[in-house]
């Protein structure tokens, strides 16, 4: 038996958990099995949704979001300016607009 896709997946979970919610409203249940299938169609919901984000994954090209490693980075993060000193920190800027400015 072959995987399901994730657009599969992602159909068929979108699917089952707008039935549930449709069965939720018609049925207005309060009771145990009205709280089992909240949760239920939470779930296939969750799943929907991650399943969609895998393939929206999958159909980037790999390496689309990293950089190159001998290409500097395009800005200092506030992490790293807080743990740098303040001097470190402004001669960091100087030199990485030097370094931009000169070609």
């Amino acid at each position: 038996m072959t995987r399901p896709d994730a657009r599969t997946v992602a159909v068929v979970a979108g699917v089952a958990a707008l039935g549930l919610l449709v069965t939720l409203v018609v049925w207005r249940r309060q009771d145990l099995v009205g709280v089992v299938l909240a949760l239920l169609c939470v779930l296939l919901a969750v799943v929907a949704g991650v399943s969609v984000a895998a393939a929206r994954e999958a159909d980037e090209p790999p390496g689309a979001d990293a950089q190159s490693v001998d290409a500097p980075p395009q800005s200092v993060d506030a992490d790293t300016l807080e743990a740098l000193d303040s001097r470190d920190a402004l001669r960091a800027v100087r030199e990485r607009r030097q370094r931009l400015s000169d070609p």
